[in-house]
């Protein structure tokens, strides 16, 4: 049996391609999405589960099980309906959900160069979440990628 594997945004641009390598290599996944209902590229391969930041109960649930979590969520500017700072504390709930389900290791995806002195609230936000899953006991991987960006984006 493989390990169960959680990508956050498996529906989305960069989730997509992670749960899609997690697959080749005949890994179980799970997403967490903020869009339950867009269509899913993998069929039944893949449980899709509501983020629920405002139940941290069901969001640990969601994660009991998970080896490891696999986390690209994050927005890309401020907007009326999200921004930084929500993304900042939705990724915090985050963290803590899969501490309490016991998730063995979290894979964050970051940004080249993330600095909590920025005045840019994307690097700085970036830079709070890094030093918040250093600090979190957990086992962790910090990607830094420059730019994901590709035909689909």
């Amino acid at each position: 049996m493989s390990d169960l594997n959680a990508v956050t945004g498996a529906f989305g641009y960069s989730g997509k391609y992670i749960a899609q390598r997690l697959l080749e290599r005949s890994q179980s996944v799970i997403t967490l999405t903020n869009s339950p209902n867009r269509p899913n590229p993998f069929g039944e391969r893949v449980q899709a589960y509501p983020f629920n930041f405002d139940h941290p109960d069901a969001l640990v649930e969601s994660l009991r099980g998970v080896t490891t979590l696999y986390n690209t969520y994050w927005v890309r500017f401020n907007h009326r309906a999200f921004s930084h700072e929500t993304a900042i504390a939705n990724t915090l709930r985050l963290f803590a959900a899969a501490r309490a389900a016991q998730v063995e290791r979290i894979v964050h995806v970051s940004i080249t160069n993330p600095d909590l002195n920025s005045p840019l609230e994307y690097f700085s936000g970036k830079a709070k979440l890094e030093q918040a899953l250093m600090e979190s006991g957990l086992s962790y991987a910090i990607l830094r990628p420059t730019v994901l960006f590709g035909k689909e984006d």
